[in-house]
C-alpha cells in the first residue's frame, strides 16, 4: 500500500507537507501543492480514513436512524437528500432501519456512538411526535419528518397546512364551491394540518365547512373508495374531492369509475404525497401535493454541519418546509352538475 512517505519522496517534500496538502491547508505554496497532487496521483495514493480519524478526532460520519424509510420508495427520498448533502460536505451516512422498534433504535444509537459518528439524524416515514432514545442526546441531533413532544430538539417537518391550503385553493380557483375532503383521523399531525389548510382556503372564499362533505377514515385505498361512495349518495354531491393521501385518491378513482363518472369531467380529484408510482401513472394522472422529503434530508445534514445556527431558543419550533403543488390532469372547472345531482339517488 502506498504511504504518505512514498508520496513525499516522489514529490521531494516532507511528509508533513504532504499531510497539509491532503488536509487542504491554505499554508502551502501552489506549485508545491500541485507537485504533491501529481505524485499522489502517479502512485494512486488514497488517504487512510481510520488513520485520519485517529489524528483529527473526526469520523466524517453521521448516523441516520429511520423507522421504515429505507423500505419505502417515496420516503426514501429523505435518505437521498441527506446522502447528497453529506457528499458535498465530504461526509458519509451510517444508516440504520429500525422498523420503529424502540429496542432496535436504542441499540442502533449505541452502535453509532461506538463508531464515532459526529451527529445523529432521526427520521420517520410520516409526520408525528416521537420519543428519541436517550443516548442520542449525547451527540448533535436533528429530527426529520417528526418532532419531540417537548420541542427540545431541532426538527424539520412538511408544512401540512400550506399543502392543504394549496390543494383546496386550486379547486376554488377552478370554480368549485362544493368541495369534499376525505381525511384520516386528526390525531395525526399530517391529517390535522391538511384539514386546517382546507378550512383556511374555504374561509378565504367566505365559504363555511359543510360537515357532510368532510369524511374521516384511514389513509388507504379502501378508505377512499368507501368514503367516495358515501359522498355519491348525498342529495347534492360535491364537484371535487380533496384526498388527504394519494392512496385515498386511488380509492376515490375506483369508486368514481365504478359509477360511470369521469375524472375530471364529472368530478375533480386532488391527492397529497406525490407518490410517483401512483400519482404520475394513474389515469388520469393525479394532481397532488408533494412532500419535501429530499429537502428535509438535505436540511438535516446542513443543520448538523452548521452548529453556528444554534441558539438558546426554547422551546424549539420545528422548521416547516413548503409542500409544492404538482399539477397534472385530474382537476378542471366543474361541469353543469344539475343532472348528475338528480341522478345521484340512483347510485348503487
Amino acid at each position: 500500500m502506498t504511504t504518505i512517505k512514498d508520496v513525499a519522496v516522489l514529490a521531494g517534500v516532507s511528509f508533513k507537507t504532504v499531510s497539509r496538502v491532503i488536509n487542504r491547508s491554505p499554508h502551502v505554496k501552489e506549485d508545491v501543492r500541485q507537485r504533491v497532487l501529481r505524485a499522489a496521483d502517479a502512485l494512486e495514493y488514497r488517504p487512510h480514513h481510520h488513520a485520519r480519524h485517529m489524528r483529527t478526532q473526526r469520523s466524517k460520519v453521521f448516523g441516520f436512524l429511520s423507522d421504515d424509510i429505507a423500505t419505502t420508495p417515496f420516503a426514501g427520498q429523505i435518505i437521498q437528500g441527506a446522502q447528497e448533502a453529506a457528499f458535498r460536505k465530504e461526509m458519509l451516512l451510517l444508516t440504520f432501519n429500525t422498523g420503529g422498534n424502540a429496542a432496535v433504535e436504542q441499540a442502533a444509537v449505541e452502535m453509532a456512538i461506538e463508531r464515532g459518528v459526529e451527529g445523529i439524524i432521526f427520521a420517520t416515514m410520516y409526520h408525528r411526535a416521537v420519543q428519541v432514545p436517550k443516548d442520542a442526546f449525547r451527540l448533535p441531533l436533528v429530527l426529520v419528518d417528526c418532532f419531540s413532544p417537548d420541542r427540545s430538539v431541532r426538527s424539520v417537518v412538511p408544512d401540512e397546512v400550506s399543502g392543504g391550503y394549496s390543494a383546496t385553493k386550486l379547486l376554488l380557483e377552478k370554480g368549485h364551491r362544493r368541495i369534499a375532503m376525505i381525511n384520516a383521523n386528526q390525531k395525526y399531525p399530517a391529517a390535522e394540518g391538511r384539514f386546517r389548510g382546507y378550512r383556511d382556503a374555504l374561509r378565504e372564499y367566505r365559504l363555511t365547512i359543510d360537515p357532510e362533505l368532510v369524511r374521516l377514515g384511514g389513509w388507504w385505498q379502501d378508505d377512499g373508495y368507501e368514503q367516495t361512495m358515501a359522498l355519491l349518495k348525498l342529495k347534492q354531491i360535491p364537484t371535487a374531492i380533496f384526498c388527504a393521501s394519494d392512496r385515498i385518491a386511488m380509492g376515490a378513482y375506483d369508486a368514481l369509475k365504478e359509477q360511470g363518472l369521469k375524472i375530471p369531467g364529472d368530478m375533480s380529484v386532488i391527492g397529497f404525497d406525490n407518490q410517483e408510482l401512483l400519482a404520475a401513472h394513474s389515469r388520469p394522472r393525479l394532481t397532488t401535493i408533494s412532500i419535501p422529503y429530499f429537502e428535509m434530508g438535505s436540511w438535516a445534514v446542513e443543520r448538523l454541519t452548521n452548529t453556528a445556527q444554534d441558539s438558546d431558543e426554547s422551546p424549539i419550533r420545528p422548521v416547516a418546509l413548503p409542500c409544492p403543488l404538482i399539477a397534472r390532469s385530474s382537476v378542471e372547472r366543474p361541469a353543469n352538475r344539475k343532472l348528475r345531482n338528480k341522478d345521484s339517488a340512483h347510485i348503487r
